[in-house]
């Protein structure tokens, strides 16, 4: 697609493999109410959210889905592309009209195959927001069972 550097794209990424990489997007919107993707279904793309706001959920067996995260502006949304078996761990349903920089996991995967430099600044990446999620979950957690779930003082 040959998209423009712009603010959209993470800056943990060297300038060269932004660039690199948003050759290889494209621009898609999605209506509100859309499901990108299903919990247990084929991780074979990732998106970089532009405008919107996309709700992570999980299964819950007798109940329907439990939003557990929303992203935004600027995020990334799909990290189960980069490890195998590259199946989504969530779901992911558009909660407002959503416009994003789509990426085909096959292609950006061969890109980080064949530049072993490319892969690894993906590679940190994706990490680097895989681990600021699961700080904000364990806060999240905390803040909901701290108080109550440790059986200590009241």
């Amino acid at each position: 697609m040959n998209a423009p550097v712009t603010t959209s794209m993470p800056r943990a990424l060297p300038a060269e493999h932004r660039r690199r990489l948003m050759d290889v997007a494209r621009e898609v919107a999605f209506p509100q109410g859309a499901r990108l993707f299903e919990e247990g279904g084929r991780a074979d793309r990732f998106w970089i959210i532009r405008t919107g706001t996309v709700d992570l959920d999980t299964r819950v067996p007798g109940r329907r889905a439990a939003v557990i995260d929303s992203l935004g502006h600027n995020e990334l949304l799909g990290w189960s592309w980069l490890f195998a078996p590259h199946v989504w761990h969530l779901g992911a349903q558009a909660a407002t009209p959503l416009r994003a920089y789509e990426f085909d996991a096959t292609v950006v995967r061969a890109l980080c195959q064949a530049d072993p430099e490319f892969g690894l600044s993906v590679a940190q990446w994706v990490g680097d927001v895989l681990a600021h999620r699961l700080r904000t979950a364990r806060t999240r957690l905390l803040d909901l069972y701290a108080p109550y779930g440790s059986g200590g003082l009241r």
